[in-house]
């Protein structure tokens, strides 16, 4: 497993034997030891998934998770709260907050490794290797084939991750910044149109099989992969994007 998780802890000690642990798994890790120091990392380089405290200097953890939650790019963030509080109303609080999941202290390092499992699984599920079939299109990550009916459709490596990522969230609308976040990483400045071009290339590739209204265009929202085909409205681009 390769993922960058964030550790905003104010414990040094702690902070370093999860950090321990989650290397030993195969993934990086980035370390915060306040609020303020997370909320910069955060907007330097989205992470995969963020393990949080409750108690940090200057701002909650339960505020941090409101704060991201609320924020577009920072929305479907995944969050694991670990704290010492256990109460029941304490555990409410943070889930209500947005956190994913909720480890009271102390806690296994075994148990801490499956939920993070877990909330990956559950919040990157195009990161896995089953084929996807819909719409008439069937993507295997696995050999990295893309087809539709007997015809193979040959995809760039960008265009495959980018039918992956619509496919692996069918019927849900993506903004530019989104597709931006999943597909080239948060990590890479490359501006908004670049998603059009990329777009109008992959329906393009789809055209021959029949298939490139899979990929529809949500006038002033984004992009979404519906198995119906799209509809004329739908499907007609706002002014930016060519098709």
């Amino acid at each position: 497993m390769s993922a960058e998780v964030l550790i905003v802890e104010d414990e040094a000690a702690i902070a370093e034997l999860l950090a321990i642990n989650i290397r030993h798994a195969g993934m990086s890790v980035r370390v915060a030891l306040d609020a303020e120091t997370a909320r910069k990392e955060v907007d330097q380089q989205l992470p995969k998934l963020v393990l949080l405290d409750w108690m940090l200097p200057g701002q909650s953890g339960v505020q941090l998770a409101r704060l991201w939650r609320s924020d577009e790019r920072t929305r479907d963030l995944p969050i694991i709260m670990l704290t010492a509080r256990a109460a029941e109303d304490d555990r409410v609080a943070g889930l209500d907050a947005g956190a994913d999941d909720y480890l009271p202290k102390p806690f296994s390092t075994k148990e801490l490794m499956a939920r993070v499992r877990a909330v990956l699984r559950r919040r990157a599920p195009e990161t896995l290797d089953k084929p996807i079939e819909s719409g008439g299109i069937l993507l295997d990550p696995a050999t990295r084939r893309v087809s539709c009916g007997t015809s193979e459709i040959k995809l760039s490596p960008t265009e495959f991750k980018l039918l992956h990522f619509l496919m692996a969230h069918p019927e849900r609308v993506h903004s530019r910044t989104q597709v931006l976040d999943r597909v080239w990483g948060d990590h890479v400045f490359i501006e908004e149109r670049t998603v059009d071009v990329h777009i109008k290339r992959l329906r393009e590739a789809l055209r021959p099989s029949g298939a490139e209204g899979v990929v529809e265009t949500v006038r002033g929202a984004g992009y979404r992969f519906s198995a119906r085909g799209g509809t004329a409205a739908t499907n007609t681009a706002h002014p930016s994007t060519a098709h």
